[in-house]
């Protein structure tokens, strides 16, 4: 499928750019979401002439999300989850609960499909995640799981 992409997509392109993507990505995500149009000569045109400002509105989210960004570079995370006594965790800790962890501690709102854990966190340690806030905006934190004193 063909589509014109209306946002810096990460690892997909740019404002404008004419990609090739598969039929089921393009429609249920790209074309859902907003963020592209199909390619065809109309919508060409037209993306054409909006494209000075679909990159000033791109640069002011870009700034938002810089701002959070910079607020979060750095932090550190603490979790204290029930493990075993080789340090195994009885279960991992996910993206939605990171998300919830974020929002208690720092109150920030960050999705769970911005949170990268490069790894599963099925151990007591400490862990570098990246947040995925734009395509040009990533930042990453420090996760720290300890275990739960048992009395």
């Amino acid at each position: 499928m063909q589509i014109i992409l209306l946002e810096n997509i990460i690892k997909l392109g740019k404002i404008g750019d004419q990609v090739e993507v598969k039929n089921g990505f393009g429609r249920n995500y790209l074309l859902r979401q907003g963020k592209a149009l199909r390619a065809s000569k109309e919508n060409v045109e037209l993306v054409s002439k909006k494209k000075v400002e679909l990159n000033k509105k791109n640069e002011e989210v870009k700034k938002k999300f810089k701002e959070i960004a910079d607020k979060i570079e750095n932090k550190i995370l603490k979790f204290n989850k029930e493990s075993k006594e080789n340090g195994e965790l009885y279960g991992s800790i996910k993206p939605k609960e990171v998300s919830s962890a974020f929002k208690d501690m720092l109150k920030i709102e960050i999705n769970p499909s911005q949170i990268d854990l490069r790894q599963e966190i099925t151990r007591i340690g400490k862990y570098v995640i990246n947040v995925n806030f734009h395509a040009e905006v990533r930042v990453s934190v420090n996760l720290q799981v300890d275990k739960i004193d048992s009395i």
